[in-house]
This record gives structure tokens, C-alpha cells and sequence, in this order.
């Protein structure tokens, strides 16, 4: 079947390419048909049902023009796509777009884009590389930790007849007035405060300490300019308050019925093994994660890899669109998100350029190994890796037929190289990781190398180049 797009590069220098782009006649026409049959859903035309205009009377009322710029908004991306997987270019950033005129029938579509790549890799050493590996280990303060943890889930509140204290917990009813009237969501019956958590308007909680059962206070606050509540933002307020009770938290014992209750355990010397054990396979993990990073920094640390100033900004403010998307999926505004970090997104861009630079010289460096390795990607590892992604926990395995869908989806969309790439980057780290020989961190840092396991840690390069992290 012929492509929907063909494509021309040039080398532009400085990491940055031009793309001529022409999208087949046929292609655009089977767009603009399906976005004549969109717009028509909400035509009124007499002589017609809602819904059921045909697309050439749409074409008629509407204008060819509209329809074609609406059908190539909408198919825009996946053309895109399609133009850099069939360039074989993996783009950085934003590209520039110029998309002059729009065809007339039976013309193709064509367009221009320039965009920032990903830059080569010279290749040194790669193979047989002595890297830093660090033993696995549980601090005994991480051992203790965990267990307060464990007491703090466990502790009880139990009632006092004595003042409250920071830490206590105030049983309340409040009802909030803000120039003698109440408000919306100002008040409350039996509600369980912990004194000192910050869970209420500021200086809330610090009234009541020294209150008693019984007690009525009047707690006077002000509310933040940035409050949710627009209406309420910078308003002063007073809070009827009666205390019902004050409860003090307390912490079980660390004894073997803690142990028993804990997790069924006879004795607190089983427990802290069991907790020993558990922490020690994560940290085992997490060793292995530096390791294969570090593996990789040693390769980068090898070759020549030159990154343009303006490729890192470019990769970096990449970096933030996906970590934009992450925080809406996660129902958090990325607005909001800087401005409890006190930043701009500027300033977060501008801080994240060398881990941009990083991460685009780890890239470089493990296509630079797919190449010389010759490393390939089979169709059942492309369905694997789709069977992986899309599974949902608690749902009954995808069937083949499932996956072999969701593989046409992305060869459509022009994002089954990307998959593959993802893939075969995958395979380059466990091909270095494999041939390479790990040494003691004394050994490492004796010869000088490179190896900050407690900074890269923070930054696991597995969400770089892995697919689906």
C-alpha cells in the first residue's frame, strides 16, 4: 500500500533538520470527507435529518475551504508523525510549521517543518567497560524508620482531661463567619483536628492549644490572597469554636504482641527481619536501576556528543509538556503545581537543562550502539511490549487480536517506530549491561570514573528511553 506521506530531509546544522512534507491527494480527500461528516452533524438544512447531511452538501453550504482546514487540523498530528517516521528523524521539541495554502481537489497536501533532532554519537569503548556497582544495604536508621512507621499506623487516640498540646487531637464544631455572616463550608459537627498537621487555615490549630473539653473559643484567622475559594481570598474570619474532646495519640509498644498485631509475627526480632528482607530486595532494585544507568554514563563519558545550547532548551521544555500532561492526568493544574513550587515554568525549564542535556546524550549514545550492534526489533516484541502498556490491573488479559489492533493504531498514527525504538534502546542498555565487569565504588573512585549513584538515583534514566514509563 503506497504511504500517506512522502518526505525530503535536508540538514539544516546544529542538530536541526527541514522536512518536506506531501500528504497524498487521496489521503487528504478521505479527511476532508470524514470532517464534511463531522461538521454535518450539526447542519440544520432543510430537506435533511439532523445528522444525516451528506458531505458534498456540507462541502456546498459550508465552503471547501473550511472543511479542508478543519479536516487537516484534525489529521495534522498524525501526518506529523507519519513525516518523521518515514524521514527516520526522532524530533526535540516543538517543530516550526509553515503550511502555506491549502490545496485545491485533487491536489496533495504539502508542508515544511523544521525541528530540532537528536544528535549523533561518536562511539568510543563500549563493550567490556569496568563500571561502579554498590553493594546492596539497609541503614539500621531505614530499619527503624519503618518501624515507626508500622507504630504510627497502629497507634490508638485515646481522651485526656487535661489542655491540648501540639500533636493532640481536638474533636470540634465550628462554624465560621466572615463579617458577621456565615459561609458556605464554614462550618462543621465532630470534626477531628490534629493539632500542629497545617490542615486548617493558618494559625487555626495554634489557638486551641491549651483548650479544654468544653471550651469555646473564638478563633480569628485570615485567610491567603491565593485561597481556592476566590470569595473568600484575603478575607478575615472568626470561628465559633466549641472543643467536645482532646485526644491523646499513642504509639503501641515495640513488644511481640506490636509484632502479632503488626503482621502476625511471634516475636519483634521476626518482624524486623521480615522488614530487613523487604527493604533489602527493594534496595537490590534500586542498585540495579544506578547500575544500568551508570553502565550508560560510562559509554556517554566515551563518545563524542555534541548537544547545542539550544537542543537542551529545546528537550528540556519537552520535558516539562510531558511532566505538564503527567500532572493533569493525575487531576493536578500545572499552574498550581508551580505555584506551590514558588517557580515559573521558565525557571523549571531553564533549571532542567542539564538533565536535558543528559538525557539527550544517553539517547544518542544507545542509537549510536543499536547501529553498530545491529540490533533489531521483531513484530512479536512490538505486540509484547503493546500487551504490556495496555494491560489494566484487574482485567482480563488482552487477546492476540486485541494486540494486533492496537499495533495497526500506532503504524497509522506513524508511532510504531517509536515503540520500536523504545524497544530496541531497551535491548542496547542490557547489551552493555551485560559485557560490562562490575567493580567496588572504592575501586571506581580510586580510578577517577564518573559514578554519583545518590544524584543519577534521583533521576532514573529508565523513564528516559523505556516505553511505557
Amino acid at each position: 500500500m503506497a504511504s500517506t506521506v512522502q518526505t525530503s530531509k535536508t540538514d539544516l546544522g546544529e542538530s536541526r533538520v527541514r522536512v518536506d512534507v506531501k500528504v497524498a491527494s487521496d489521503a487528504l480527500e478521505r479527511e476532508v470527507a470524514s470532517a464534511a461528516g463531522k461538521l454535518g452533524r450539526d447542519l440544520r438544512i432543510p430537506g435533511f435529518r439532523k445528522g444525516k447531511v451528506p458531505a458534498q452538501v456540507v462541502l456546498r453550504r459550508m465552503g471547501r475551504e473550511a472543511v479542508v482546514d478543519e479536516a487537516v487540523r484534525t489529521a495534522f498530528p498524525t501526518w506529523y508523525e507519519q513525516a518523521m517516521s518515514e524521514a527516520g528523524i526522532v524530533a526535540v521539541g516543538d517543530p516550526h510549521v509553515d503550511l502555506s495554502e491549502l490545496p485545491e481537489k485533487g491536489a496533495p497536501l504539502s508542508f515544511t517543518v523544521e525541528v530540532a533532532v537528536r544528535p549523533e554519537a561518536k562511539l568510543g569503548e563500549y563493550r567490556g567497560l569496568e563500571v561502579g556497582r554498590r553493594e546492596p544495604e539497609v541503614a539500621p536508621e531505614r530499619l527503624e524508620s519503618e518501624l515507626e512507621r508500622l507504630r504510627e499506623s497502629l497507634a490508638s487516640l485515646e481522651t485526656v482531661e487535661r489542655p491540648a498540646a501540639l500533636g493532640d487531637f481536638a474533636v470540634v464544631d465550628f462554624t465560621g463567619m466572615v463579617d458577621g455572616e456565615p459561609f458556605e463550608g464554614g462550618e462543621a459537627r465532630g470534626f477531628l483536628l490534629e493539632l500542629g498537621s497545617n490542615r486548617l487555615v493558618e494559625g487555626f490549630e495554634e489557638q486551641l492549644v491549651g483548650a479544654v473539653a468544653g471550651d469555646d473559643r473564638d478563633v480569628a484567622v485570615t485567610f491567603p490572597e491565593d485561597y481556592p475559594v476566590e470569595a473568600l481570598g484575603g478575607q478575615d474570619a472568626v470561628f465559633h469554636t466549641q472543643v467536645k474532646e482532646v485526644k491523646e495519640k499513642r504509639l503501641p509498644e515495640l513488644d511481640d504482641d506490636f509484632a502479632a498485631e503488626a503482621g502476625g509475627f511471634d516475636s519483634v526480632d521476626e518482624l524486623r527481619k521480615e522488614i530487613e528482607t523487604r527493604l533489602r530486595a527493594a534496595d537490590e532494585q534500586a542498585v540495579e536501576a544506578e547500575y544500568r544507568e551508570t553502565v550508560v554514563d560510562a559509554v556517554v563519558q566515551g563518545a563524542q556528543i555534541d548537544v547545542p545550547h539550544d537542543l537542551a532548551h529545546a528537550k528540556s521544555h519537552e520535558m516539562w509538556e510531558h511532566t505538564a500532561r503527567r500532572l493533569r492526568r493525575q487531576g493536578i493544574e500545572p499552574e498550581r503545581y508551580l505555584e506551590i513550587a514558588g517557580k515559573s515554568e521558565h525557571d523549571l525549564i531553564d533549571e532542567a537543562q542539564p538533565e536535558a542535556e543528559r538525557a539527550l546524550k544517553r539517547e544518542a549514545a544507545l542509537a549510536a550502539v543499536i547501529a553498530a550492534e545491529g540490533l533489531e526489533v521483531s513484530d512479536d516484541e512490538v505486540l509484547d511490549a503493546l500487551r504490556e502498556a495496555g494491560q489494566q490491573p484487574g482485567q482480563a488479559p488482552l487477546t492476540d487480536k486485541d494486540v494486533r489492533k492496537a499495533l495497526e493504531r500506532a503504524r497509522s498514527q506513524g508511532r510504531d517506530e517509536l515503540i520500536r525504538e523504545d524497544i530496541a534502546m531497551r535491548k542496547a542498555v542490557d547489551l552493555l549491561v551485560e559485557h560490562a565487569t562490575p567493580i567496588s565504588k572504592e575501586q571506581a573512585e580510586a580510578r577517577g570514573k564518573l559514578w554519583t549513584p545518590d544524584r543519577e538515583a534521583e533521576q532514573p534514566a529508565a523513564q528516559l528511553w523505556t516505553p511505557g514509563s
